[in-house]
Parts: structure tokens; sequence; C-alpha cells
């Protein structure tokens, strides 16, 4: 019976296409738009990525995700550095600016001041330069994609001077940093430098980055720290997770691709379910004979289930072929760096294909089940 079932399913062309390709547009479309939504998202924690000597983040209660800052006062430092777990506590100030080149552009910037002694907080993938030079006079790093959008032209090249603020920068390092939620370039400065570029107060402490030391937890150290300090203090991946709930809560952002992926969904079950549909009524006769004979219903069920499952698994296949190939192109432009198919989108589109198969199947079947054998000898 499987053998027959195939031949009735291949031996139709054009609904057998049209099965494979409503699936396989479907399974692109989720995979698309569910793996851009995840990935993009995520970008909004890319600060605490790059900076993966910390455990722990120390900033003020009504902190909501890495990009909303208010400031601290400077002497919150000593007081972190004081709690029992500590093994060292650095500052990080975090201020957008403008930059002015020397050819008269003006764009906006992210720049961030790490503590001048230890430099805690500057990516550590160098892609020219050595990071030990930020410790010179008016010494900033860029990331690469930053740069390159301020000097597309040509190659990359240190020691080109640019103004924060009307304040005098020069490039002596440039990065490689986490896709950003944002494509504004990140400028990387001494905390005495980012002071000076900010111009707004001694007060301008927007993070303390905190290691704890080996005895103690993270998690014991940040409670302890929000204890004795009235400050909130999270773990990398507590902060990490906080911000990436606030921007699925607070921002419209998912709500965009859900509906899009929900298309998709719609899309698939509609395509899929129609042409299976017509499949099924196209074919009456042949299930007719086929109860003639005295093949029972649980038989013929099974014939049509394969049908589903075949036509289904093969769009999917095509579907998550296609979505490769989305992806595998996509990532070689530096707006989609660091998006990727995701596996675990990927697993739950399987179910789902065999799921949108399994319900149109069902939805088809009852014509076969009440199917009068007799019909085959009207004519």
């Amino acid at each position: 019976m499987r053998g027959i079932a195939l031949k009735m399913l291949f031996g139709d062309p054009s609904k057998y296409l049209g099965l494979v390709l409503g699936m396989a547009f479907a399974v692109l479309l989720v995979n698309q738009q569910a793996g851009i939504m995840i990935n993009v998202i995520g970008r909004i924690a890319s600060m605490i990525l790059d900076v993966p000597e910390a455990s722990i983040w120390v900033m003020d209660p009504g902190v909501p995700n890495t990009d909303t800052v208010i400031p601290i006062r400077d002497t919150e430092l000593a007081r972190v550095r004081s709690v029992d777990g500590v093994k060292w506590a650095a500052p990080l100030l975090k201020a957008n600016g403008r930059i002015h080149t020397p050819s008269g552009q003006v764009t906006s910037i992210v720049f961030y001041g790490l503590e001048d002694a230890t430099l805690i907080g500057v990516p550590n993938r160098v892609i020219l330069g050595e990071i030990s030079d930020l410790k010179l006079a008016d010494a900033i790093a860029i990331d690469e994609d930053g740069y390159k959008k301020i000097w597309p032209d040509g190659p990359l090249q240190l020691g080109r001077e640019i103004e924060i603020n009307d304040h005098r920068a020069k490039i002596v390092v440039i990065v490689k940093v986490e896709p950003p939620f944002t494509t504004i370039p990140q400028i990387y400065t001494r905390y005495s430098n980012a002071l000076n570029y900010a111009n707004s107060g001694r007060h301008q402490l927007s993070f303390i980055l905190v290691q704890h030391v080996e005895s103690h937890s993270a998690e014991d150290v940040a409670k302890e720290i929000t204890r004795s300090t009235g400050l909130a203090a999270y773990t990398s991946e507590q902060y990490r997770d906080k911000t990436i709930k606030w921007a699925y809560e607070k921002t419209a952002l998912p709500v965009n691709f859900i509906l899009m992926i929900f298309m998709g969904i719609t899309v698939g079950i509609m395509v899929v379910g129609l042409l299976f549909h017509l499949f099924i009524t196209e074919n009456l006769k042949q299930y007719a004979v086929i109860k003639a004979i005295g093949v029972k219903n649980s038989r013929i069920v099974g014939m049509v289930l394969l049908q589903a499952f075949v036509a289904g698994v093969t769009g999917y296949a095509i579907g998550m072929g296609m979505a490769a190939i989305f992806f595998h192109y996509a990532s070689q432009s530096s707006s989609f760096w660091g998006i990727v198919l995701r596996l675990d989108v990927a697993l739950y589109s399987l179910v789902l294909a065999i799921l949108i198969s399994f319900l149109t199947s069902l939805f088809s079947l009852r014509k076969v089940l009440v199917l009068d054998p007799a019909t085959v000898f009207r004519g």
C-alpha cells in the first residue's frame, strides 16, 4: 500500500510540486524571520559580551537595559570594592557623542570610558594596533565596522584624527566587537579622556564592572553588593537576560517579526491544505477502488498520512536549503554579521512542518473515510 500511495502522490506532478513549494516557503519564512528576530534582539546585550572579564555588572537601580544610562557617583566604585567577595571592580562610562572628521563629516557615536590603569572593557579582538597604546594622550580605539562607516574607501589605517564633542582624538587601535543593536561607531578610551568627551559634570560613572573571587558565587556577590550599596547588581547572564526580556516586552520589534512568522504559518496551512484537499478529491476514484478490494480504512489513513508526510518533509528540506542560502549570503554583509540560521528554530520548524502536514491530511481524510466503494462502478 505504501508503494501505491507514493505512486499516486508522484503521479500528479503539479499538485506534488505545489505541496512541496507551499511548505518550503512557509519553512523559509519562519526560519528567516525567527532567526533574524532572535539574533537582532540578542544584539542589544552585545556590550556585555564584549567584556568577558566581568562576571557582575553594577548600575543605578533604574537602569532597564544596556542602552539606558543613569549616572552614579564616582565614590560608589570604592564602596563596591569594599564588598566581601569582590576580587576587583573597574569603572565604565558609556555616553553618546558626535565626531568630526578632517573632511568635515559629522556622525553620531557611542563611546566608552575604561579604567585608566587596566583598560578593562575594551574588546579583546584586535584588528590593528596594541591595546596598551590607549594609555597615550588622546588615544582611542574604534570598532572595525564603525571605522568603515566613517572612511568607507581605502584600507584600515591607524593614526587618523577625529574630534569627539570638540575634543581631539587619535585612533591607535581598531577592534572587532560583537554585532551591536545599533550600527553607529563604537569608541573606546581611558576613563579620564571619556570624562572630557562627555563634558557634563564629574559624576558620569555609568557602570561598575566586577569580578568575584573564586570562593564566592557571582550570584551571592551580586546580592551582597545590592544589599551593601543599594545599587543594582546582576551577573553577566542575569543582566543579559534582563536586557533581552526588556526588548521583547517593551519594543515593537518582536511584534513585527511574530506577525511575519504567523503569516508564514498561515500561508503554509492554507496553501498546503488547499492543494492536498484537491489532490485527495481528484484521486477519490483510486481510493474507491482500494476500498472496493477490501482495504480497511486504517490502511487508507496510513496511505494518506504517508503522502502528507513525504510532501511535508520534502518541502521542509527545500525550505531549509533556501534558508541556509539566504543566511550564508546575508551574513557576508556587515549589517547582518552574526545573524545565523539557528538550530533550535530549524528543529521547531521541522515539528511545525510535520504538524501542518498532519492537520491538512486530517482535514482531507473525511472524504476518503465516508467514500462509498460502489462509486467506482457508477462510471
